[in-house]
């Protein structure tokens, strides 16, 4: 079971992001703030939980959260200022579109830029420790998985159906099939280095 709270007096919001790694599409991110009380055992770090049941959980804790958020970062704002930056901009418009303003965040890894006044701890795999950050994985991930669906439906050659734009062998062959895309990340390696033939 995942620890509900870091300081039980504060109200905590847990931010995480997905996408951070794809080639294409935007990067997501949620912030969540749950009922100090509030417990379950089935929420986990997103990528180990099945699909199925991600989306029924998503479902949840949209219902029973106190407050939360999702936003997004498009691909030509993460080619200008960086994946980094753009994860953390994403962190930053969740947090800010809550209805109500916390006075900690519960940040997913080990990087983070401060929020206006609001004090923040980074935590290495924190979506696997805070329930708050798993609530948030769940929810950033669902909705780009979502989101990817819809580009799938546009532009089928790469696979988006299954891989959500990550560098799969699968994207990438349709990329070098089909060139790549309007959505697509410019600023990544799109297509891996070829190797040397070796006699």
């Amino acid at each position: 079971m995942l620890k509900s709270y870091h300081h039980k007096k504060n109200i905590e919001a847990g931010c995480d992001e997905a996408g951070r790694g794809c080639l294409a599409g935007p990067v997501v991110a949620a912030a969540v703030i749950l009922p100090k009380n509030y417990k379950n055992k089935f929420i986990d770090d997103s990528k180990k939980i099945p699909e199925k049941l991600r989306y029924q959980l998503a479902e949840e804790i949209k219902h029973v959260a106190l407050a939360w958020a999702v936003a997004e970062v498009d691909h030509l704002k993460i080619d200008k200022i960086n994946i980094l930056n753009a994860s953390i901009l994403a962190m930053h418009k969740a947090v800010d579109k809550l209805n109500i303003t916390p006075d900690f965040l519960l940040i997913d890894g080990n990087r983070f830029k401060p929020y206006k006044e609001i004090k923040h701890l980074c935590v290495i795999k924190g979506d696997g420790i805070y329930l708050s950050i798993a609530a948030a994985s769940l929810l950033a991930k669902t909705h780009r998985d979502d989101v990817m669906m819809n580009l799938h439906n546009e532009f089928p050659y790469y696979g988006w159906d299954k891989n959500k734009g990550y560098p799969t062998l699968l994207h990438r062959a349709g990329i070098k099939k089909h060139g790549d895309c309007s959505y697509h990340r410019k600023s990544f390696t799109l297509l891996a280095p070829e190797q040397p033939t070796l006699f």
